[in-house]
């Protein structure tokens, strides 16, 4: 049995595997990539550990690279997910060496753009998300895409259990990487008990923090978690805010007899 069968069959799959289990057990070239297949995966993810920090960062933009494409979740990226998740506290990793992949903000470290990957994958596969794919699933659209986004949604757990140790790294940085990066692990079931502390990390993140996109995120999940943020905002968040319910509200009560939503 393969890793990807045990998906859905393991009797424990919010449990995160070792790594060197999902490097070993998956049946990678069976597994549909952003660029074909994942043959390359395996050299790439065991790159990643190299104690050569050319090495890693070029095996991070091969690992990353195959499973990132236009926020889809692809057949191998949740094994990657898994073994990235699984992966965060090794020596070589902690170590907090700067990487730099081509594509993205230089001189930061390996363990920050993990974290970040981790937290835009889960993005792309949040309720929001995953409202807009089965909408369009019903409409025509194959049901694989559906049903990757589902997969990865159901091993968000084990998922959270590799990022949660990183919520109090004395790094703020990755402190707040790990953050952005439980906020939409935390919408599975079994992990509401877990949103207190998000909140609450949250809340302090806002007040140190001036990362645009960071703060974006975790006010976006307190509304939805039903906090007021109305203190925490700055005036750019604020008027953002605002704008978008404006927005919403026009769209909501367009009635000019378009089958699809007007284009705002």
């Amino acid at each position: 049995m393969t890793i990807r069968d045990s998906w859905t069959e393991d009797p424990r799959p919010h449990e995160l595997p070792h790594y060197r289990t999902l490097l070993d057990g998956t049946d990678w070239a069976s597994l549909g990539t952003a660029r074909g297949t994942g043959e390359s995966l395996p050299t790439a993810l065991k790159g990643l550990l190299s104690p050569d920090p050319v090495v890693r960062s070029a095996a991070i933009g091969v690992a990353l690279g195959e499973v990132t494409h236009q926020n889809t979740i692809y057949q191998a990226t949740v094994p990657v997910a898994l073994y990235v998740a699984a992966i965060l506290n090794h020596p070589v990793i902690v170590a907090g060496d700067v990487v730099r992949v081509a594509g993205m903000p230089p001189h930061r470290p390996a363990l920050v753009v993990l974290l970040e990957w981790l937290g835009d994958t889960a993005y792309d596969a949040d309720d929001e998300c995953v409202a807009i794919a089965e909408r369009y699933c019903d409409e025509g659209c194959p049901d694989e895409c559906c049903r990757q986004i589902r997969v990865f949604r159901d091993v968000r757990p084990a998922v959270f259990s590799g990022v949660r140790p990183l919520l109090g790294h004395d790094n703020p940085d990755v402190r707040d990487a790990a953050l952005v990066a439980a906020i939409p692990l935390a919408e599975h079931p079994v992990l509401t008990a877990h949103r207190a502390e998000l909140v609450d990390r949250a809340r302090r993140l806002l007040a140190t923090s001036t990362h645009r996109r960071r703060r974006y995120r975790v006010l976006d999940a307190m509304k939805a978690w039903g906090h007021d943020t109305g203190g925490l905002e700055n005036a750019d968040e604020a008027e953002a805010r605002r704008l978008r319910a404006r927005r919403m509200a026009e769209r909501n009560s367009w009635t000019g007899g378009y089958s699809e939503d007007p284009p705002f």
